[in-house]
């Protein structure tokens, strides 16, 4: 999970050929595709694989078409924030007609089926009403894993994991009639009992980078990655990867007070490099770290 690919070209070195970036989260890959100038204007086949893929545009995508089965299906464009949910066993094909840059989730329909299970909900049979549809939430998702995309040295495993579980239960749910739970009596669950806290909160410290998958954390509870997320807010007011990062700035500050260079601190706080550190630190403090270690001073 949260393995990250290189942008690379597609199809050629040429300069207008689509460009794309990529990570994965378990069996769903997420990729950023974005093209600026359209050259190859023959029908492309996509491949028939027994999973769904979700694509929310970054902007305006003036045209297009699609095929499925053979047979034209759609001519024309789709908005910012708008999705589409298809599933790409049913034989599709497409044509770029203009400018693109959007984000594709492609979910297999067993993660989608073991998800239903976990969430002990009916499997998800398809998508409605999905074609084309101005979806802010997705969008705000899938943006928020943008950086991700286009920094691979920033990626994060468990927020890449948190947010593409949230994106596959919020489209499973407003497009796929997979109903939410709720508690008997609409009463809260409950958040972690003190040694599910305990336990969650030593695990992550001890993977101060978050190179940890949802998965893991929520087994060390004994519970499902759903259940321990909602949980984990409950109980301390944040998810795991919001605790984990505030913790990692904490630490920051804590190792500031010494003589220890800040790249190596940066290093130490799970930091991908000292520009990452002052980046977040900077965010999360209104200061940059040097500037907070003079004032300790």
């Amino acid at each position: 999970m949260g393995e990250i690919m290189p942008d690379t070209q597609l199809a050629s070195a040429h300069a207008d050929e689509p460009r794309a970036t990529g990570l994965r989260a378990g069996d769903t890959q997420v990729l950023r595709l974005r093209q600026e100038h359209p050259v190859n204007r023959d029908r492309q086949d996509i491949p028939c694989l027994d999973m769904f893929s979700v694509i929310v545009q970054l902007r305006d995508f003036a045209r297009h078409e699609l095929w499925c089965g053979g047979r034209l299906v759609f001519a024309g464009g789709h908005a910012r924030m708008a999705l589409s949910v298809t599933h790409l066993g049913e034989g599709w094909a497409c044509r770029h007609l203009s400018s693109f840059d959007n984000v594709r989730v492609q979910i297999p329909r067993a993660s989608l089926d073991a998800l239903s299970e976990e969430l002990e909900r009916p499997a998800v049979s398809g998508f409605a009403r999905a074609q084309g549809t101005v979806d802010p939430v997705a969008y705000g998702l899938v943006s928020a894993l943008l950086p991700a995309l286009d920094m691979p040295d920033r990626g994060n495993r468990l927020f890449v994991d948190q947010v593409t579980l949230a994106l596959t239960i919020h489209v499973a749910q407003t497009y796929g009639g997979m109903a939410p739970l709720a508690p008997p009596g609409g009463r809260r669950t409950g958040g972690l009992s003190q040694w599910q806290e305990a336990r969650a909160k030593e695990f992550l410290t001890a993977n101060l980078g978050g190179d940890v998958a949802i998965a893991e954390v929520a087994a060390e509870c004994g519970l499902s990655r759903s259940h321990f997320i909602k949980a984990f807010r409950e109980t301390t007011g944040q998810t795991p990867y919001r605790w984990l990062l505030d913790h990692r700035v904490a630490r920051a500050r804590e190792l500031l007070r010494g003589p220890q260079p800040i790249a190596d601190i940066a290093l130490a706080c799970g930091f991908a490099d000292q520009s990452h550190l002052t980046r977040v630190f900077a965010a999360a403090t209104g200061m940059l770290p040097a500037a907070w270690r003079r004032r300790q001073g």
